[in-house]
């Protein structure tokens, strides 16, 4: 058994565990939504407002990650679908962006629900992926939401270029074959651009892919809510 997890940073409880700290949080996402709005670049916006409410580089990270323009939100809206809409359709998940993110989520890390309604957190693969305790708690409940939406096949992307991800590719169909499920997996050079050519649906979080694929499915919220999970979410969008 791995006892690595994605847990929190030693400081994260006083970044992101107040009210106080929180307000400026969400006060920080109302202007850089309000720069990005107008055309201002993205590291510029962030700069700009993480300097105003003197945030730390991790809080930077967590309203930056939150953040997206009026246009942006609105186009994510239009093509995200719910749960009856993925019914004997093929999926396409995000590898690391969703399993990182089950992972921090059950290790007890922070996650931040942004103004698109989707969650991020603070941690990355870094160049490489290690297996921590909670990546197999993180297959089985990928695995129930693939049953209960009755989804004809999932397809997990990695990229290629991260160390081990031949690895976790194999540990996904060794998970499927033992459970009896209609998953595929690949590994691919430029996972962001090969999802928005090719999947009619993504799982995904990543911004970039958000603004560009055809359809996506918001699949950690989907999962906070039916399995109900203990988590810790600062929600920065105060609408």
């Amino acid at each position: 058994m791995n006892n690595r997890n994605r847990g929190k940073n030693t400081g994260d409880d006083a970044m992101f565990g107040s009210e106080k700290q929180i307000g400026k949080l969400r006060m920080a996402v109302q202007d850089m939504q309000y720069l990005l709005s107008r055309g201002y670049a993205e590291k510029a916006s962030s700069e700009l407002a993480g300097n105003r409410y003197r945030l730390k580089t991790r809080q930077i990270q967590a309203f930056r990650g939150a953040s997206a323009s009026e246009e942006q939100i609105r186009n994510r809206k239009l093509k995200q679908l719910q749960e009856a809409e993925l019914k004997d359709k093929i999926v396409y998940l995000d590898g690391f962006n969703v399993v990182i993110l089950l992972e921090s989520l059950l290790s007890g890390a922070y996650l931040f629900e942004g103004t698109d309604g989707c969650f991020r957190d603070l941690s990355g693969v870094h160049g490489t992926y290690k297996r921590v305790s909670q990546t197999q708690k993180a297959l089985e409940l990928i695995a129930g939401f693939f049953r209960k939406a009755e989804v004809r096949k999932l397809i997990w992307i990695f990229d290629k270029p991260v160390s081990n991800s031949g690895r976790i590719k194999q540990m996904v169909l060794d998970f499927a074959v033992e459970n009896k499920m209609n998953w595929e997996a690949d590994l691919q050079f430029n996972p962001d651009q090969f999802l928005v050519d090719n999947a009619e649906i993504s799982v995904s979080s990543d911004a970039w892919i958000l603004d560009h694929c055809k359809a996506w499915f918001n699949l950690i919220g989907y999962l906070i809510t039916e399995e109900k999970l203990d988590t810790n979410v600062v929600k920065l969008d105060d609408r």
